[in-house]
């Protein structure tokens, strides 16, 4: 807040006095011009001073409603440096955080959420759209599917390039996007409901799990490969309708909401949601969309 005050170009000081010698006329002046002269110079000297207090209570007064969105405008863009600062997105996938740089992310997040706008966040709009996942635990229920499905695959061969969640009318859908070779591209999609159980406290419900049939790009596939992918695809024309429905439809797991967790929603605003489940963990996502109206939800 002081660098922001310094920037505050003013055609005055505020460390001198306002009230000087130079302010009023002297006393050889005529009355009337004198009476004028007094009165002006009075109130620009009395209008510089409410700049001047308005000023110190910017820099000094915490509870300015200013100072406190200015305070929790920094501590966005801390987070998000810290963020990036610790690897992205693919450091956490990897593992190949430090300690340190975990530290220093959970850190920045304590310091948002005490700043937290949305004083109810399971009923606000901004909880709808679509977000991206920055920062996760190791108790993602996303990120643990994906890890049970290519945990035992080498990173060259398959690797997670993007995790986002998409919430619409109380439904949630997790999307992992995996990479195959680095020219096939799979989905892993996993359903949810939403139930609010108070201001912060809501109940997620996983309803199925989709393991979307792989798109491949011609172009890309290793020529060592090629062969193969030409025989499977061949094959794969051949096959019945039904079967190829189903084969192209992807993979479908029935959950039936046997699977659950309780989160908490500890940040909310336009561009940032924070969510922590019952071990505490914090998961960061930004929105991949345009903010709705802040208007609260019937």
């Amino acid at each position: 807040m002081a660098i922001l005050t310094q920037n505050l170009s003013l055609p005055f000081s505020c460390q001198r006095p306002l009230y000087t010698s130079s302010s009023f006329p002297p006393p050889s002046s005529p009355s009337a011009l004198s009476t004028i002269s007094f009165s002006e110079n009075y109130r620009n000297a009395r209008k510089k001073l409410r700049i001047c207090r308005a000023m110190s209570g910017v820099v000094e007064g915490a509870s300015s409603p200013f100072a406190k969105e200015m305070e929790r405008l920094s501590a966005k863009e801390s987070l998000l440096l810290a963020l990036k600062d610790a690897g992205g997105f693919e450091a956490v996938v990897t593992g190949r955080t430090t300690d340190v740089q975990r530290i220093d992310v959970n850190e920045r997040i304590i310091a948002l959420e005490r700043l937290n706008p949305t004083t109810r966040p399971t009923t606000s709009p901004y909880l709808e759209g679509r977000w991206n996942f920055e920062w996760f635990g190791a108790a993602s229920p996303v990120f643990l599917a994906t890890r049970l499905l290519f945990g035992r695959i080498p990173p060259t061969l398959a690797n997670l390039s993007k995790l986002d969640l998409l919430i619409r009318n109380v439904y949630g859908t997790a999307i992992a996007h995996v990479k195959l070779l680095n020219s096939i591209e799979g989905r892993f999609v996993l359903s949810s409901k939403f139930s609010v159980e108070g201001p912060l406290r809501m109940k997620e419900e996983y309803v199925e799990g989709i393991f979307e049939t792989p798109k491949v790009n011609e172009d890309t596939v290793p020529e060592q490969l090629r062969g193969a992918f030409g025989q499977a695809v061949s094959t794969l024309q051949q096959l019945p309708v039904p079967i190829k429905d189903t084969v192209s439809s992807g993979l479908k797991i029935p959950l039936g909401e046997a699977f659950q967790r309780l989160i908490m929603i500890s940040y909310l605003d336009e561009e940032i949601l924070i969510v922590r489940n019952s071990a505490g963990e914090p998961e960061v996502l930004t929105r991949l969309d345009p903010a709705p109206d802040p208007e609260p939800l019937s």
